[in-house]
């Protein structure tokens, strides 16, 4: 099998092209997803242990032999058409086309703008936290059974550094750093290291919300979250299941009556006409004290939600791994909600 390879990269080193159909035929036969690179490295489990280090030095040089050969020739074929005045002929017409934002950018900039107009500002912190801010300040000390929720990306030179998995980790900066009455969204990318489906994804985004004062209630966090609801998605119908988060207590899952009106209704409901759309709760007065808030004066409520979860709901999205292949026929569907 390695004198096989031999031959492979010879012919790799030897090939030679001036036209882009025959080194786009070249790519493919070498590096496609059927291609000749694809078939040695299939047989990768068949090579005996005391012969894998060798095999596998063989199947990388073929590998690189055949992407630079690919990377040579595109330039010089580039360099060439550029000389007759392809690119730098003025008098060509063009066909710049209008590009598109994002479908998270648009539902995260929606959300910030339902939030905005009833007092709530915005509010950022860094992707790569430590462990106080992520997990102990929200009342998750170390073994506390619900990290196990959030599966997390640790730096490992140092344990006590990671990658947040939620943005709750702002609200807590926010909150050390502010006096009451705090009001705030904090939107943002985070991490969790899960089982890529059409449903979940290792990076992702949420926003969360924070609303502290004196004599908060849980009325002003169901009145809160109607208010969303309704701008939202046009639905007036929620309700609030009871649930769990060690940052809040009680703890609530809030559903949306979708309806059950269409085929697709019945899909993404599985014919209950309910959806989950986020977490919320009233703060647990440890989160509070931890941040240096007095509790016997304040008290308040949160909530969080996915903003993949919310884009897939409005723009009827069945796959979340959609928005993270950048394909354009995609993508240019969201250019009229520019």
């Amino acid at each position: 099998m390695t004198d096989k390879i031999q031959q492979y990269i010879a012919e790799a080193q030897a090939f030679s092209t001036n036209s882009k159909q025959e080194l786009e035929a070249f790519r493919i036969k070498f590096l496609g997803s059927k291609g000749l690179l694809k078939e040695v490295f299939a047989n990768f489990k068949n090579v005996p242990n005391d012969q894998k280090a060798t095999f596998g030095q063989v199947i990388n040089l073929l590998k690189t032999t055949a992407e630079e050969k690919v990377k040579t020739l595109q330039e010089a074929l580039e360099s060439k058409e550029e000389e007759k005045g392809i690119h730098s002929d003025l008098t060509r017409p063009s066909n710049i086309s209008i590009g598109s934002r994002h479908p998270i950018s648009l539902v995260k900039n929606q959300i910030i703008d339902i939030f905005s107009t009833i007092g709530f500002n915005f509010s950022e912190g860094p992707e790569i936290e430590d462990d106080w801010h992520n997990f102990t300040a929200l009342n998750l000390p170390e073994y506390h059974p619900a990290r196990d929720m959030q599966d997390t990306f640790f730096i490992q030179t140092n344990p006590d550094i990671l990658l947040r998995t939620h943005t709750s980790s702002v609200q807590v900066r926010y909150m050390e750093n502010n006096k009451p009455p705090i009001r705030t969204i904090s939107p943002g990318r985070v991490f969790r290291n899960e089982a890529v489906s059409s449903r979940s994804h290792c990076i992702f985004h949420q926003v969360e919300g924070l609303y502290i004062d004196k004599d908060v209630s849980f009325a002003d966090l169901k009145q809160t979250l109607l208010y969303f609801t309704k701008e939202m998605f046009g639905k007036s119908k929620i309700r609030l299941r009871p649930s769990y988060f060690p940052f809040t207590e009680p703890s609530a899952e809030v559903d949306i009556y979708w309806g059950l009106k269409t085929e697709t209704d019945y899909r993404i409901t599985k014919g209950t006409g309910w959806l989950e759309i986020m977490g919320c709760g009233m703060v647990d007065p440890n989160v509070l004290k931890n941040c240096g808030i007095d509790t016997n004066e304040f008290n308040g409520f949160a909530f969080g939600m996915g903003i993949e979860r919310i884009a897939m709901l409005l723009y009827q999205i069945g796959d979340i791994r959609m928005f993270y292949e950048n394909d354009i026929r995609f993508l240019e569907q969201f250019k009229a909600s520019i």
